[in-house]
């Protein structure tokens, strides 16, 4: 079983680096990227990437949510979610970013040591599965927000290879706006459910994850209501979409990485 999850996992991540390579290539030649390419070379990855998925997180004896096992499910929901993304809206220049970054996280994720599988309430797997789409939703934003960033600055600097991997701008920031509300709506319904099924969100080994949780939660509210009341958009809709997503990461990775590599 090893020798077939590193295979699986060379191969998703050779994957994973050629779409983003060949959309480089492309761009470099001032060229539009392949869409059927990019995307067919994706979905084998994702297909690739979720059978090791399966390998690694789902066992007899119940979900093995480690770091490791996380990281991997991670990467595979930041892939389909900026599939879906180019189903929904040609941008693959979302794959120069999110391709390469699934490759590092099932590279990294792969290379650690399986945790002991966990047998968790029904209520509690809901909560952690809802809280990691929510978190992976609002990666795919962060993506978004830092795509934004660059094609306003390729536009005022008369940069054209980007821009021929994206939409307008206004259709960049309308999405990011959407991706930003919807996963919204995911930490909302995260939050909601922790405090539903944990006996103390502010234990000594979840209160840091709950009040990173709480602000980034607060920053994307107070984005979204900007947005609403006063049109926020461009820099401060690209920092504040950062900056929430910074608490998250923090919250989410950080914690988890320090319990179990660093204290355990």
């Amino acid at each position: 079983m090893e020798a077939l999850n590193a295979t699986l996992s060379l191969l998703a991540t050779i994957l994973y680096l050629a779409t983003a390579g060949a959309i480089a290539r492309s761009l470099a030649r001032r060229e539009a990227p392949n869409r059927a390419l990019s995307l067919s070379l994706m979905i084998t990855a994702l297909v690739v990437h979720g059978v090791l998925l399966h390998n690694n997180l789902v066992h007899a004896q119940g979900l093995q949510l480690g770091f490791y096992s996380i990281a991997i499910l991670h990467a595979w929901l930041v892939a389909i979610l900026a599939v879906l993304v180019n189903a929904y809206r040609s941008v693959q220049g979302i794959f120069l970013i999110a391709a390469p970054l699934a490759a590092i996280e099932l590279f990294v994720g792969s290379l650690g040591q399986a945790s002991t599988p966990v047998i968790l309430s029904t209520g509690i797997q809901m909560h952690v599965l809802l809280s990691i789409l929510a978190y992976s939703l609002l990666s795919i934003a962060a993506l978004q927000a830092i795509l934004v960033g660059l094609q306003e600055a390729a536009l005022r600097q008369h940069r054209r290879q980007l821009l021929l991997a994206l939409p307008a701008l206004q259709t960049m920031e309308r999405m990011l706006f959407e991706l930003i509300g919807i996963g919204f709506i995911l930490l909302s319904a995260a939050i909601i459910s922790g405090a539903w099924v944990l006996d103390d969100p502010l234990a000594q080994q979840v209160a840091h994850k709950t009040v990173f949780t709480v602000l980034a939660w607060l920053l994307f509210a107070t984005l979204l209501i900007g947005r609403h009341w006063r049109g926020w958009r461009g820099k401060t809709a690209v920092r504040v979409t950062l900056s929430g997503f910074a608490l998250l990461l923090l919250g989410f990775i950080g914690s988890k990485f320090v319990l179990e590599l660093i204290l355990n």
